[in-house]
């Protein structure tokens, strides 16, 4: 039975286009689907707009000069030269996201997440349990996780908003940089590098103050 639901679907792929859109993968036979595992390879032109969920298994997409969507199920993601900005999601798998023209929305259930930006954009992050790594940034950015560290470099261009439930935050910032800081640790300790204007409260433990 398995191999004459293979044999069926090299004869009938699961590939349907309507115009410039191309939907791959859909299989609504239920029977025909059960059991079954397809891996994909597929090549377009740079301006696809790009649209890709899997239920379980690894999603990776390279060099396209627009925006991109993905989201699996379980398993990890990696993108490299996105033209765009980008969502990604898994419900648990690391994402990793290079060279991306835009802002990055990225949530996974656990794993770590890690992007470079080559342009501006605002980023937005959750992972439950997993390190958390930006370079490149310029503008806004608020990150959560359950339990992992937080290193953060870039120049602010709105508010940048850090938690971690457990584990370090290390943010790195130009050292012409002007900010107002606001740091609170449970356990640990807090420490800048940058001159502040200290603004009521300053201790190793909770850092409110100015840089000019």
């Amino acid at each position: 039975e398995a191999e004459e639901k293979v044999r069926y679907l090299e004869s009938h792929p699961p590939i349907v286009q309507d115009g410039n859109n191309i939907h791959i993968g859909r299989i609504e036979d239920e029977e025909l689907r059960r059991n079954i595992s397809i891996s994909y390879e597929i090549v377009t032109p740079a301006d696809t707009r790009l649209h890709a969920h899997s239920g379980s298994g690894s999603v990776r997409a390279a060099n396209l000069s627009r925006e991109a969507e993905v989201s699996t199920g379980s398993g990890s993601i990696e993108l490299d030269g996105i033209g765009g900005g980008v969502r990604a999601s898994t419900g648990s798998g690391s994402i990793r996201a290079s060279r991306v023209a835009g802002g990055f929305t990225g949530r996974t259930g656990s794993g770590n997440v890690e992007v470079d930006h080559t342009a501006a954009g605002n980023d937005e992050i959750d992972t439950g349990s997993g390190s958390v790594e930006v370079r490149g940034l310029r503008g806004s950015l608020r990150v959560r996780t359950g339990s992992g560290g937080i290193r953060a470099q870039g120049e602010p261009g709105g508010d940048w908003r850090m938690h971690t439930g457990s584990g370090t935050i290390t943010v790195h910032l130009p050292p012409q940089a002007a900010f107002e800081l606001q740091a609170r640790t449970s356990s640990g300790h807090g420490r800048t590098t940058h001159e502040n204007t200290v603004e009521g409260i300053l201790s190793p433990r909770e850092l409110h103050g100015k840089a000019r």
